[in-house]
């Protein structure tokens, strides 16, 4: 489908989106100003104090893996913004997509420089939002909402087992630093914490890079205008969970489990959305699902060790970042003219459209790894690495050649036919070149991987060389970057590779037909997220009616329920009950005490009486404030003794005027003292484990010695309330006469003058106590 055009011309775009694109521009700058220092060997670190008692900073670290990602983001980014400010030109709400642009590239630029786990978090989670903006830009439209809304709850649920990897990485390292723990691999990979700690950052990577099973929100996120696919796609945000995991790479790969996880994934992931590539007639969604393939492949080399893989892994994340970029732009191109993405449709496009064709051509050749291209190069560096690989894994050689021929015929059908192919239909709009500022980018990015194929020594001394050694290390050496290693295995396996590729482009659409009839008879994945959803409301609905049932009893219940199965449950599981204590010294006094307090607790469950419940209650109030006098607290006795009393006399009061709940028949005082007595033993049982350990006098020691010094007064009870905690106090003092005005409120509504009920009404739930009845009570 076509996105929507406005009415102002090219020429009236104005200066709203160069702003940004200087922005941009001056960033990229800054960085590439770095490059001398950094290809030499210097590591640049800035901190800022956050949260010093946690361990939490505000840092950033430039290396060599960090700036190769700020180029990335922030050259494409200045395109993006100059291409956008003419494709969206005349859009009412233009500044607004703007301002959530920027703010997405600023967050992922924080994201890859952040050196701190938490902060690195921060800009995750800032990722999300906007991109979340940016999708659901078109919001008029159903499928704009559930597209920004799946990204949204995919990507996030994931970010919540990021945030607990992090923490529990964090505390077993001691440190929250991404440098240090750069460090402590071989210490972490040895703990017994590590394989959670994977599976929780791994849930968070794969999710943002939407590896199988989490890729089904990617490409729906097409329904973000076009300028926005080209930057999520090419730099950004789907970038993010690969660039975690070459971050995270010096401290938890090196293992079986990361081993065979990222590589099965990534194999799996590149072969799947190759061939659901293939299937696809929309341009646009078809290089959505070739970026699919391209972020498999990045993974599957984050799971090897060796050199070779590293060194393709740095390569091909740059060719990809140009050429997807461009074919993007190229697309929106397409779409701007003609009104139409279809392949089925479009064609001849070249001559009315030659320097979008030349564009196109340049990034596509680059797209399929034909010489002299980057794109060459990065594909011999790919076969290179996987054949490096112990002969266990020769299935995953086989799935990456396959969807390697898969992505150069999806080349030639985004970036051939649309130009040179037949025209099988009119398109709703006469094509016509498209505008300066949005030639701008795909030309230059096309240019790029032609000029760093002929010339890749540059590339390699600047980005390639410092990136690896990031991740591997100083000591080891990328491989060289070269149109040419001679005739060898690599260069026989990228010639049939550009064989079948051709063989099926010229036979893709018998192939597409076949793809669509075995899709049509397959489990889909996105109607998956929409039986979950369904169900999710369905158990929300459920839940609502089960718990929300309108009577306050119930509800009390249920918390205090809650409560005993979470306390009695972690108790059980960690074994922590309590010896049973020795009272046998206990004097006689106390033992009457405690049956007094007894006494009272029975009577208040057993009573069906209010005022016999107060009472009974008052009498445990009672039975705390004596034991506060058998153990020399005098003060604190008066002070329970006084407000029980108060309390007492007020309930009492306010209970003769509020109305009788009608329960239907049913007597919930079985229920309520079952789970009075189970809550009352597993808090005895808490507070007996807490006796048994040894007392922390820390705390005790500093009010004892600063009481008198300090707040000049020897009653430390009382000054503790008065003095060290005297805003705690106000704050219960608020409540209280908060509650009490409540209350007073409450006790006026409830007059029996308001509780009459209209004529001819009938009173099934609530009825007003009659004078025989409160005398009863």
């Amino acid at each position: 489908m076509a996105e929507p055009q406005h009415t102002q011309t090219p020429s009236q775009a104005g200066w709203i989106g160069l702003v940004p694109a200087v922005l941009s521009l001056a960033l990229f700058a800054a960085f590439a100003s770095q490059l001398p220092a950094i290809a030499a060997g210097d590591v640049q670190r800035l901190v800022w104090e956050w949260v010093p008692a946690l361990g939490i900073s505000l840092s950033f670290l430039l290396d060599g893996l960090s700036l190769t990602f700020a180029l990335l983001i922030s050259g494409i980014g200045g395109m993006v913004f100059l291409y956008a400010n003419t494709y969206l030109a005349g859009h009412p709400q233009l500044t607004r997509f703007m301002l959530f642009l920027t703010g997405f590239m600023l967050a992922m630029l924080g994201l890859v420089l952040a050196d701190n786990l938490i902060a690195l978090f921060v800009f995750w989670e800032l990722t999300t939002i906007t991109s979340y903006l940016l999708i659901g830009f078109g919001h008029a439209t159903e499928n704009g909402r559930r597209s920004a809304l799946q990204a949204l709850f995919v990507t996030g649920a994931g970010a919540l087992a990021l945030l607990a990897g992090f923490i529990l990485l964090g505390i077993t390292a001691g440190t929250f630093e991404i440098s240090a723990l750069m460090a402590q691999g071989d210490t972490l990979r040895a703990h017994a914490l590590y394989l959670p700690i994977l599976i929780l950052i791994i849930a968070g990577t794969f999710t943002k890079s939407a590896q199988f099973p989490f890729h089904f929100w990617l490409p729906n996120a097409m329904a973000a205008p076009t300028p926005v696919s080209a930057f999520l796609h090419s730099a950004t945000m789907v970038k993010a969970g690969v660039y975690l995991m070459a971050r995270l790479y010096p401290t938890l790969s090196g293992t079986d489990v990361w081993f065979w996880t990222l590589t099965i994934a990534g194999a799996f992931t590149a072969l799947f959305a190759s061939v659901l590539a293939l299937r696809q007639t929309d341009l646009k969604q078809a290089l959505a699902y070739t970026t699919l393939m391209a972020l498999g492949t990045l993974t599957l080399f984050l799971g090897q060790s060796s050199s070779y893989a590293i060194t393709g892994f740095v390569t091909f994340l740059v060719v990809h970042s140009l050429y997807k970029a461009a074919l993007f732009l190229v697309v929106g191109c397409i779409d701007h003219a003609t009104g139409s993405r279809d392949a089925e449709t479009l064609g001849g496009l070249g001559r009315a459209m030659p320097v979008t064709a030349a564009a196109a051509a340049l990034a596509a050749l680059s797209m399929a790894g034909l010489p002299p291209f980057l794109g060459f190069i990065g594909k011999e560096l790919l076969y290179a690495g996987i054949l490096a690989v112990d002969a266990k894994v020769l299935i995953f050689s086989a799935a990456l050649i396959a969807s390697n021929v898969l992505m150069f015929a999806v080349a030639g059908i985004v970036a051939l036919r649309p130009f040179w192919g037949r025209a099988h239909g009119v398109p709703p709009r006469a094509p016509t070149e498209a505008p300066l500022f949005m030639l701008i980018g795909p030309v230059i990015l096309g240019a790029l991987g032609l000029m760093l194929g002929l010339f890749p020594a540059g590339l390699q001394t600047t980005l390639v060389d410092p990136a690896v050694a990031s991740l591997l290390g100083q000591e080891t050496k990328a491989k060289t970057l070269t149109l040419w290693h001679g005739v060898n295995l690599p260069l026989i396996l990228s010639g049939a590779t550009i064989a079948a590729g051709v063989m099926l482009y010229l036979t893709h659409r018998p192939a597409r037909a076949a793809l669509v009839w075995l899709d049509d008879r397959t489990p889909s994945f996105d109607a998956g997220w929409d039986r979950f959803l369904k169900g999710l409301k369905a158990l929300a609905a459920w839940q609502t009616r089960y718990l929300q049932t309108g009577v306050l009893r119930n509800y009390i219940a249920a918390t205090l329920a809650t409560v005993l199965v979470a306390i009695a449950g972690t108790m059980f599981a960690r074994n922590a009950w309590p010896q049973m204590p020795d009272i046998s010294d206990a004097s006689w006094p106390l033992i009457a005490i405690c049956l007094f307090t007894c006494a009272g607790a029975v009577m208040t469950a057993l009573t069906s009486s209010r005022i016999a419940a107060m009472a009974a209650l008052g009498v445990v109030g009672i039975g705390v404030a004596l034991v506060f006098i058998v153990f020399s607290a005098p003060d604190v006795a008066i002070t329970q003794l006084l407000v029980e009393t108060l309390v007492v006399v007020l309930v009492a009061v306010a209970l003769l005027r509020l109305p009788l709940l009608d329960q239907n028949g049913r007597d919930t005082r079985p229920r309520d003292a079952a789970l009075a007595i189970g809550l009352g033993a597993t808090v005895t049982a808490v507070i007996l484990a807490v006796l048994e350990a040894p007392l922390d006098r820390r705390l005790t020691s500093f009010f004892e010695t600063a009481s008198w010094p300090e707040a000049f007064g020897r009653n430390i009870v009382n000054v503790i309330l008065v003095d060290f905690r005297a805003l705690d106090t106000f704050g219960e003092i608020a409540v209280v006469v908060i509650a009490a005005l409540s209350a007073y409120a409450l006790l006026r509504a409830t007059s029996p003058a308001l509780n009459t009920p209209p004529r001819d009404t009938p009173t099934r739930q609530i009825a007003t106590p009659s004078r025989a009845e409160r005398s009863n009570s």
